[in-house]
């Protein structure tokens, strides 16, 4: 199973952004092996809404994993939630620690944490630009966050081509 970690903005997202995430998911079902990948999320809220409901219709594995304060929300039945019993930001790292690889599809400060935790944690992190959100800013920090280089940030601006990109990065 490849694990596809999706750091995503919590809140009420634009058109463009949601028309750029279902690309992102359309593209990603065309390359993927739905039976052998899932796509983890932090909550089911937001732009996170979005993905899990485009993700879920089209066939993929879900796993979310709220942070404690939200963990009585309604999640859909096809969903696989883990009550992590943590805070938002612990509850991301066990986000990042599970996914093979994160992707930012426009988010703000969780969003971004998750990036640096990935870095941190050597996994291969993947962006959207030009969302309009400030994980655009982290264009600054591709493709290493410092001279470590404990792995890769790829940014790119074209959501079908970002998913080309994070399929063949799990798929080696």
């Amino acid at each position: 199973m490849k694990y596809v970690g999706i750091a995503a903005y919590s809140g009420s997202p634009s058109e463009t952004l949601v028309e750029g995430t279902r690309e992102f998911i359309a593209r990603l079902a065309e390359r993927a092996d739905r039976d052998k990948t899932a796509l983890v999320l932090g909550g089911y809220w937001g732009l996170m809404k979005y993905i899990v409901d485009e993700a879920l219709d089209i066939g993929f594995k879900v796993i979310i994993m709220p942070p404690e304060s939200m963990e009585d929300i309604y999640f859909p039945e096809d969903a696989i939630v883990i009550k992590t019993g943590t805070s938002f930001r612990v509850r991301s790292v066990f986000l990042v620690r599970t996914s093979d690889v994160l992707v930012a599809l426009g988010g703000a400060s969780g969003s971004i944490q998750e990036v640096v935790t990935a870095y941190t944690e050597g996994k291969n992190v993947f962006v959207l630009g030009g969302s309009g959100m400030p994980t655009d800013r982290l264009s600054s920090f591709s493709p290493y966050i410092d001279d470590r280089r404990t792995s890769k940030i790829i940014v790119v601006n074209n959501p079908r081509e970002l998913a080309d990109k994070v399929i063949d990065s799990v798929s080696r």
